[in-house]
C-alpha cells in the first residue's frame, strides 16, 4: 500500500496528512480473512477422537489472529518503508494497528468456544455453529461488498455465494479430514 504522503514528498509537493479512516474495502479485507481465518483454526483445533479443549482453542485463534494482524500491518510497513525513506513515523504504527477488523472477525468464533468451555454446550456444537456463522458471515460481506459496488442485487448474491464457497469448502475439509 502506498504512503501518498512520502510519495508527494518525494515529488517535491507538500505532504498530504494521512487518512483518518481506512477505506471500507479495507476493513473490510480483514474481516474476510478474519472469518476464513477463524473458520480453518476452529475446524483444525477439533480433530475428531481427541478430548474437547475448547477454552485454549479459543485462546490459540486470538493469537494466532494478533499474529497475522501484527504479521499483515507490519508487511505494509515494509513495503512503505522500501519505497520511501525508512524513517519510522506515526502513520506507520497507524498502518499495524489498522489490522483491528482481522481480530474482530473472530471474536464470535472465540465466544462460540468461550460458551463451550463454560459448558453452555458442547465442543462440537461450538465448532459447527462457529463454521456455519462464519459462512453465513461470508456471504454478506460478498454480498454487501458488490452492492456497494452498485451491483444489483442478483449480481451481488452470485458475488456472496462465490465468497460463500471459501467456508463450505472449509466444512467439507473439516468433514472429509475428521
Amino acid at each position: 500500500m502506498p504512503d501518498h504522503a512520502d510519495h508527494a514528498h518525494r515529488k517535491g509537493a507538500a505532504p498530504s496528512p494521512a487518512p483518518r479512516h481506512r477505506p471500507p474495502e479495507q476493513s473490510l479485507f480483514g474481516v474476510v480473512y478474519g472469518l476464513v481465518l477463524a473458520s480453518a483454526l476452529v475446524a483444525a483445533l477439533d480433530p475428531a477422537g481427541e478430548e474437547a479443549d475448547p477454552g485454549p482453542d479459543a485462546l490459540w485463534v486470538v493469537l494466532t489472529a494478533l499474529a497475522a494482524g501484527a504479521a499483515h500491518g507490519y508487511a505494509h510497513v515494509i513495503a512503505q518503508r522500501a519505497s520511501a525513506d525508512g524513517a519510522a513515523t506515526p502513520s506507520r504504527l497507524r498502518l499495524v494497528l489498522a489490522e483491528w477488523p482481522l481480530l474482530a472477525a473472530v471474536l464470535p468464533t472465540v465466544a462460540m468456544l468461550l460458551a463451550a468451555a463454560a459448558g453452555w454446550w458442547a465442543e462440537g456444537t461450538a465448532v459447527d455453529t462457529a463454521l456455519l456463522f462464519n459462512t453465513v458471515a461470508l456471504f454478506g460481506c460478498g454480498t454487501w461488498a458488490a452492492r456497494a459496488a452498485g451491483h444489483g442485487w442478483p449480481s451481488s448474491c452470485r458475488a456472496g455465494a462465490m465468497d460463500m464457497l471459501i467456508g463450505l469448502v472449509i466444512i467439507a475439509a473439516d468433514a472429509l479430514i475428521k
